[in-house]
């Protein structure tokens, strides 16, 4: 029995979802337009990167091809020749959202079929009777903020305030999401993750899809720094996904980053944390070594999305992929014959794109299974396909979504 590799690069979109319109992203293309950016030279930074996007081992794993089967333009992140063993391919997303837990889950295997709660685009966003249960079971003085906004910029504006207040900064988004940042010291880490648990228990009843516990540190808005304490509170999957059925096996699953918390740390075995995109990779290399046969490493590098996505920075974004296609060979020189390398997405996240939030886009499915042929998987109907593959590789039975490609990667080569 081999080992499954599961990475997704957090936002990574390659464009061309066909229900993009309903979504207000028609024409938005993650890859594509930060590719573009590069080429014409407006995703330079003196002392980060400058020129072409240049993906070389992810080219060489398909990327291009991906793209171009989802979006129809082959976007320039350099010439590749394929690599023997590797597939490639696109899918495309039929849960109802676009946001993490959704795609995460379909990716495993299980669609979201249902509609998540959101908040209004109003000021204030929450209703007051949540608000009001909150400040009574919490014991707080009251909350600051209660709009939509960027976590980076309501920080910002509202920090100083907090920390003489004592007041938590309340605030969503598009997704279906009440986040929470305070600081670290002034406020206290664990009285925001207690405080995170209680939210999480008055929004159950609107289908919030997650609560955010947001700490920072700093003593002014100059200086304020997000912390790698995030910690999700999200909803548990309604059905069991691929995680649940290996760890049901008896099998072993690695988590990396925040995979836990999208999974509600259910069907996670071991979770390993890190604070960034690189720090990700090491903890992911040494899940790679740790893991046995019929194991699962199920991975989230969440920078492409946190740091650059949602803040519109494509020149920080196209150094994030240029780094960590940099690191790549260092995964594929772990992979043994017979083992399972898939890269791909949750959503798009168009840093060229209006607003701030995800964007409804296909996603790359891309890899290695060595000692067998590769070549192209088509455009996949839906994300579930991931998982049914990964499910077949480790000889679990077919779940209830989704259809394995499996079959195609391992004539002989």
């Amino acid at each position: 029995m081999a080992r499954a590799f599961l990475f997704v690069l957090d936002s990574v979109g390659i464009g061309g979802a066909p229900d993009a319109e309903r979504f207000g992203d028609a024409g938005a293309d993650t890859l594509g337009h930060i590719a573009l950016a590069c080429a014409e030279g407006r995703a330079d930074r003196s002392g980060l990167r400058s020129g072409p996007l240049r993906l070389p081992v992810m080219g060489s794993l398909g990327l291009g091809e991906a793209a171009y089967l989802a979006a129809g333009d082959r976007p320039d992140i350099g010439a590749a020749v394929l690599a023997p063993s590797s597939f490639h391919g696109a899918a495309r997303e039929i849960s109802s959202g676009k946001d993490t837990p959704s795609g995460h889950w379909e990716i495993a295997g299980l669609p979201v079929r249902f509609d998540w709660g959101y908040f209004p685009e109003t000021v204030p966003t929450f209703p007051p009777e949540l608000t009001d249960m909150i400040v009574r079971e919490a014991g707080l003085p009251g909350i600051l903020g209660n709009c939509h906004a960027s976590g980076t910029d309501i920080i910002e504006r509202h920090g100083e305030e907090h920390i003489r207040t004592g007041k938590p900064i309340c605030y969503t988004s598009a997704d279906s999401v009440f986040q929470i940042a305070a600081h670290e010291t002034h406020f206290g880490l664990e009285k925001l993750y207690d405080l995170c648990a209680t939210v999480r228990r008055l929004v159950d009843p609107l289908n919030i899809g997650r609560v955010i516990a947001r700490p920072f540190t700093g003593e002014d808005a100059a200086h304020f720094e997000r912390t790698g304490n995030r910690r999700d509170y999200a909803v548990p999957p309604p059905e069991a996904t691929l995680l649940d059925r290996l760890v049901e096996r008896g099998s072993t699953v690695l988590g990396i980053g925040k995979i836990g918390d999208i999974f509600a740390h259910r069907g996670i075995s071991r979770l390993r944390k890190a604070p960034d995109n690189m720090a990700m990779f090491d903890q992911a290399l040494a899940a790679m070594d740790e893991a046995g046969d019929g194991d699962l490493v199920f991975a989230n590098f969440v920078d492409f999305d946190m740091l650059y996505g949602h803040r519109r920075d494509v020149a920080g974004y196209a150094a994030a992929l240029e780094a960590f296609d940099r690191r790549l060979p260092e995964a594929l020189a772990k992979l043994r014959e017979g083992d399972l390398l898939i890269l791909t997405a949750d959503h798009g996240c168009d840093p060229t794109w209006r607003g701030t939030d995800h964007t409804r886009e296909q996603v790359p499915v891309i890899g290695l299974l060595p000692g067998h042929a590769g070549g192209s998987i088509g455009l996949r109907g839906s994300f579930a396909d991931i998982g049914e593959t990964a499910a077949e590789h480790l000889g679990l039975a077919a779940g209830p979504y989704g259809a394995s490609f499996y079959k195609a990667m391992t004539a002989d080569a």
